[in-house]
């Protein structure tokens, strides 16, 4: 396997999510024997709001409630990292966007700086300081490694501190099921990655053995009782069931929940979007999706082109489920925009609008157009991809019947 998709893969397996974690209002008040500062339920009730407008996309508000925690506790990293968080969830909705990267690493670097300051100096908060720093560092390996940054060497060394510090974090895990949320990723994929990729398997060495089996269950119960990490817990449940453990029925469950409890999250009403598409509840999936591309339509925060692909090319399916070409062609002819827009031309959505588009064509008489499109696949797919070949064939039959 290429590099690009190793370094990936292990900068998954290093990911330790972590939504907030609270501290003490002075390292100088009274002293307190608790490693793992969650009992604080003032603070928890501010985490608690702020968390709910950052993951519902009311950015300016969250953040707004996160400047006030490192005004009051801006010696530790919680807030940092929460600011941070908010830079990440700019950039989920789509990848390709590097606009908020430079503020996104460098509030994981003032993070890093804070939490090492609390490693160092500060014994009673060794444990609590791990964690953010595994946290930190995992998710400047996760950005690193994305598909369009290809940062391998930084990727790798990002990995390589964050595992360091995930094995101090994971001594406190009996003390809260939020320091159970690294591990969990971290026993998934490790075992997950050289039973799907056997090519890894000398690099896995380097890591401790994983337990897939333990690492659900340790996901699962951060998803059912933490606080603070149950959020982000819940999204890489979803995915993993979805895409790697054929528990699709789950799958839904979590993506209706994310999605009725966040409803202005464009990423988790994409999903749910897509989710509703794949179990065939198309009634359901036809507003939902109408929905994203409204949202869209209105440039409300988070909605672009990326999630308008998935809404129109399913909105396009379902239109030629009901035999409504034209409609159907409206959708296909929008995904098509909309993945060159962000330059997504090699996507199954854009080739497969396209194919979709010439069969259209082709139904409605005009051979032209539908060698237009059917071209237009052979270009953008590689030989060895199903479009291509797809494409390919209908070409070859169009030239037999003419």
């Amino acid at each position: 396997m290429r590099n690009t998709a190793q370094i990936q893969l292990i900068g998954m397996i290093v990911l330790s999510l972590v939504a907030c974690l609270p501290g003490k209002a002075q390292l100088e008040a009274k002293k307190d024997t608790t490693i793992i500062l969650i009992s604080d339920l003032g603070v928890q009730l501010q985490c608690t709001e702020a968390l709910n407008d950052l993951y519902n996309f009311k950015f300016a508000d969250a953040e707004w409630k996160f400047r006030y925690l490192r005004y009051k506790y801006r010696w530790h990293p919680l807030p940092y990292f929460l600011m941070g968080l908010i830079e990440w969830w700019k950039i989920m909705p789509n990848t390709r966007n590097e606009s908020h990267d430079k503020v996104f690493l460098a509030y994981m670097d003032s993070t890093i700086l804070v939490a090492e300051n609390l490693y160092k100096k500060h014994p009673p908060y060794k444990i609590e300081a791990a964690f953010f720093l595994s946290a930190a560092y995992g998710f400047k390996g996760r950005l690193y490694s994305d598909e369009y940054r290809k940062q391998w060497t930084k990727a790798a060394s990002a990995a390589k501190s964050a595992m360091k510090y995930l094995e101090v974090s994971k001594e406190g895990q009996d003390l809260s099921p939020e320091l159970l949320f690294g591990d969990a990723l971290f026993n998934y994929f490790a075992a997950w990655v050289p039973e799907n990729y056997p090519a890894l398997k000398p690099i896995m060495w380097l890591f401790p053995k994983g337990d897939k089996k333990l690492g659900l269950e340790q996901l699962k119960e951060v998803s059912y009782n933490a606080f603070y990490t149950r959020t982000e817990a819940m999204v890489w449940l979803m995915r993993i069931l979805n895409n790697y453990e054929n528990d699709q029925a789950r799958a839904f469950q979590i993506s209706e929940y994310l999605y009725e409890t966040y409803p202005d999250n464009p990423l988790f009403h994409r999903y749910y979007a897509r989710m509703l598409y794949s179990v065939g509840r198309f009634a359901n999936a036809e507003p939902v999706s109408k929905e994203i591309i409204s949202r869209i339509d209105s440039s409300m925060v988070g909605y672009e082109a990326t999630s308008g692909r998935y809404a129109a090319f399913f909105l396009g399916q379902i239109s030629e489920a009901r035999r409504d070409l034209n409609e159907a062609k409206k959708y296909y002819e929008l995904c098509v925009r909309y993945a060159e827009e962000i330059e997504a031309t090699d996507s199954g959505y854009y080739l497969y609008s396209l194919i979709a588009l010439g069969e259209i064509a082709e139904k409605q008489g005009n051979k032209a157009e539908a060698k237009k499109y059917f071209n237009k696949v052979k270009k953008n797919s590689k030989r060895k991809d199903e479009a291509f070949k797809d494409a390919k064939r209908r070409l070859k039959k169009m030239e037999q019947v003419d």
